[in-house]
């Protein structure tokens, strides 16, 4: 008995995994706030009008002692590209996500309504068009969530969640080796997902 004692508080101490699997739709905004950078320095330009792509990702969670707050390493990836600016084409644009976030949690049986916040890398590329020219930027990421888990057993669980994802990216060599671009980044993001609980 009293084995058995111990190892129950030596579980319920270690706490809660989980890990998810997360598809969903990216509603992004715009990049906005368009400057030059390098021989373009100084140049402003229109915002340029992103389309909503699908989004696909995975998370791994962790709640210690099983309480009211916990960890989580969240990534994911979508396809925003920038859409013709009236005769000027647009390009492909791909944003992935990966941070970690603090998350506080109802820890109810059933329901587990949550939201959090946290900070990441998003690593966004620009594919080759008729203006641009491949390139990647590697830039800090705010991340703002909120969402609901219901169990449908003891380890497995359905959610649904929305995201907010602010980033700044700076696409140094977009034009040339010597001249490019910066602009403001801005998804709202709806996702569903199952997750497994150990």
């Amino acid at each position: 008995m009293l084995v058995g004692v111990v190892c129950l508080n030596a579980s319920t101490s270690f706490g809660e995994w989980y890990v998810a699997g997360q598809f969903g739709v990216n509603l992004a905004d715009q990049l906005s706030d368009i400057r030059g950078t390098g021989d373009l320095s100084g140049f402003r330009a229109p915002d340029f009008d992103l389309q909503n792509s699908f989004l696909y990702g995975g998370k791994v969670g962790f709640f210690p002692g099983n309480g009211w707050f916990g960890f989580e390493l969240d990534a994911f990836t979508s396809t925003p590209h920038v859409k013709n600016l009236d005769d000027v084409p647009g390009f492909h644009m791909r944003v992935t996500n990966v941070g970690v976030n603090l998350v506080a949690r109802y820890p109810g049986v059933t329901f587990q309504p949550y939201a959090g916040i946290g900070a990441g890398a998003a690593i966004a590329r620009i594919g080759d068009s008729a203006t641009t020219r491949s390139t990647t930027d590697v830039s800090s990421a705010l991340n703002l969530l909120a969402g609901i888990r219901a169990f449908v057993t003891p380890y497995v669980a359905i959610f649904t969640e929305y995201k907010y994802s602010q980033s700044t990216f700076e696409f140094d060599s977009a034009f040339g080796p010597s001249s490019g671009f910066n602009g403001n980044y801005d998804a709202h993001i709806l996702v569903t997902g199952v997750s497994y609980h150990f």
